[in-house]
């Protein structure tokens, strides 16, 4: 690293001037100072890579002027030199701040590797910093764009389990910005230095997902030619956020059982079980406990994951927080790009408070990235929103938006595959060529149910007592 400028301290001058000559050669620029007094003043007009210190100085000695050093730059690596070397003032100097500490005489050789890794580990700390400083500010529950009662709520409830390893449930609309209450959680919480690691289960093809989340080892399977470490592995001393887990498969909860139970799992064609130490955050956009009574859910794993439960509203009940919203998008959205757009114009805004939000957060930041792509001037009018908005962009030929004819035509083609089948599930999804997660999802959206495409009806027995649904505040949805 040659260049970085070097902070030289030493009450004797012929070694002062012998550094220097050493340094430089190096190709180091150096500042001396024969006092701790005159290498403070120059410390706060001057910004340094590293500081080479005497111990033993009339006046302020070296380990005092190092913690004066370090109060003005925290990062600086610094260097202890000694003619009086002791393991005992070694330890202290470590204990201080010291990187390293260094016996006369010295070799140049030895002293230039010393600076040279000196000067990588403070660099390396200050991105270090950098980066950990750059995850807070932007997935800080503190710092998470909301002003309405309903979101200030939810924030309330994250500030308090944030510092718990108790499961969290995350339930709300899609869009409503699930993943980043969850991030909120981890990076307030005390395993904020561990890893975070999301998995959205209904990506996953159904097939995989055991093996990429447990792992596997060698022979477990046709093609496992060695041993693999899963998804859970990654999350050990941090947080595991499963997302969309009411797509999981039933075979799948009941491994996740004992996974949320003893935090442990068996890697497939294990016979060992292995220990994890994991916080677990899971979130879905359905009811669970409907889920569960329709037999899609396991009861067991709902009261295992339902543990502390957080209901996001959607935008549409959080109107209070579009503006803010707006703003924020618009300085993110322009930032890189050619745009001055200063403002948004209140008919423009009318637009925007008065649209109901089915995307919720995320239709919002769409509506405004486009609109700044669309704005030639300084505001954003209706007009843009108008060419942003996909429910808007309709002709007046009287043709359907493209969504809502994609809608017909997937519900007209999901009547037809399943009268064809005559409701059987595995045989429709072949035929479609898609997962049965990704059909049930589909059939879930469209409010079709395969059973009532069969050819004999499934009252094959008296309807049982209904089931109790948990208290109303542990529900999804509604709430009393």
């Amino acid at each position: 690293m040659a260049g970085e400028r070097i902070l030289v301290v030493d009450d004797d001058r012929g070694l002062l001037t012998l550094m220097r000559t050493r340094l430089e050669a190096a190709g180091y620029r150096t500042t001396l100072a024969e006092s701790g007094e005159q290498a403070l003043t120059s410390a706060q007009s001057e910004i340094y890579g590293l500081a080479v210190l005497d111990l033993k100085m009339e006046g302020m000695d070296g380990i005092s002027l190092m913690e004066e050093l370090l109060r003005i730059q925290p990062y600086l690596p610094v260097i202890i030199v000694t003619a009086y070397g002791s393991i005992a003032t070694a330890v202290e100097a470590t204990k201080k701040g010291a990187y390293d500490f260094l016996t006369k005489p010295f070799d140049a050789k030895d002293l230039l590797y010393r600076i040279k890794k000196a000067l990588e580990l403070g660099k390396l700390k200050e991105e270090v910093d950098r980066l950990r400083t750059l995850v807070k500010e932007r997935f800080h529950f503190d710092n998470i764009v909301a002003t309405s009662d309903k979101m200030q709520h939810v924030l309330r409830q994250v500030t308090q389990i944030a510092p718990t390893d108790s499961t969290v449930c995350l339930s709300g609309e899609s869009g409503t910005g699930k993943e980043l209450i969850a991030k909120a959680i981890h990076t307030s919480s005390t395993r904020a230095g561990g890893p975070f690691v999301p998995i959205n289960c209904g990506a996953i093809p159904e097939g995989l997902l055991e093996s990429e989340l447990f792992g596997h080892m060698k022979g477990a399977f046709t093609g496992a030619h060695q041993s693999k470490k899963g998804l859970l592995h990654q999350a050990e001393g941090g947080t595991l956020f499963l997302d969309e887990i009411a797509e999981l498969p039933l075979a799948l909860q009941v491994k996740l059982l004992r996974l949320f139970q003893e935090n442990e799992f068996y890697p497939l064609g294990s016979v060992k079980p292995v220990k994890v130490n994991i916080r677990y955050i899971v979130a879905t956009n359905q009811d669970l406990w409907l889920a569960t009574t329709e037999g899609r859910f396991r009861e067991d794993l709902y009261y295992r994951v339902h543990v502390i439960p957080i209901v996001l509203p959607p935008l549409r009940e959080r109107r209070d927080d579009i503006p803010l919203l707006v703003n924020y998008f618009l300085q993110k959205y322009q930032r890189g790009r050619d745009k001055h757009i200063q403002a948004i114009t209140p008919e423009a805004m009318q637009c925007l408070m008065l649209h109901n939000w089915p995307g919720n957060v995320r239709e919002l930041a769409n509506v405004i990235e486009r609109a700044v792509a669309f704005a030639a001037g300084g505001s954003i009018t209706p007009d843009h929103l108008l060419l942003a908005k996909d429910e808007s962009t309709q002709a007046d030929s009287g043709l359907q938006s493209l969504n809502k004819a994609r809608e017909e035509f997937e519900r007209t083609y999901l009547t037809q595959l399943l009268s064809a089948t005559r409701g059987n599930i595995s045989r429709a999804a072949e035929l479609a060529g898609r997962y049965r997660s990704e059909l049930y999802k589909l059939l879930r959206k469209h409010s079709i149910d395969p059973a009532s495409f069969k050819e004999t009806p499934r009252r094959l027995c008296t309807p049982s007592t209904p089931q109790t649904p948990p208290p109303a505040t542990f529900r999804y949805g509604k709430q009393s």
